[in-house]
C-alpha cells in the first residue's frame, strides 16, 4: 500500500501549526488533507514535546472559555437591540417614549 508522501519540509510546517500556533491536530490535518494520524504522528516525530507552549494552563483554558463567553453574550445583546428597534409599537429607549405615546394614542382611538 503506497499513500501519499510528503515533504520533511511539509511535515515540520505541519507540526509547526499544531505546536506553535495551538490549532488542534483534526482541525490543521483537514485543512491540509493529511490523516490526523499521520499528523499525530509527524508531531510526535518533529514536535518538541518539551516546550512550554504545547501545555495549555488552567489560566489560558478559563480564559480561552471567558472570551467564548462573551462572544455569544455580544452576539445575543446585538441581536436584542436588533429586535427591539425593529418592534413596532414598543420603544425600549427613554428618548422614544413620547413617540411611543402618539403612537398609542393612534392606534387606540
Amino acid at each position: 500500500m503506497s499513500g501519499k508522501r510528503y515533504t520533511e519540509e511539509f511535515k515540520v510546517e505541519a507540526v509547526k501549526r499544531v505546536t506553535d500556533r495551538g490549532y488542534k491536530i483534526g482541525d490543521v490535518a483537514k485543512r491540509l488533507g493529511v490523516t490526523p494520524k499521520s499528523l499525530h504522528d509527524w508531531t510526535k516525530k518533529y514536535g518538541d514535546t518539551s516546550a512550554p507552549h504545547q501545555t495549555i494552563t488552567n489560566q489560558q483554558e478559563e480564559l480561552r472559555k471567558v472570551k467564548a463567553q462573551l462572544r455569544r453574550v455580544t452576539e445575543e445583546r446585538d441581536i436584542s437591540k436588533e429586535a427591539a428597534v425593529d418592534s413596532i409599537g414598543h420603544c425600549n429607549r427613554y428618548s422614544k417614549i413620547p413617540i411611543c405615546r402618539r403612537l398609542l394614542d393612534v392606534l387606540t382611538s
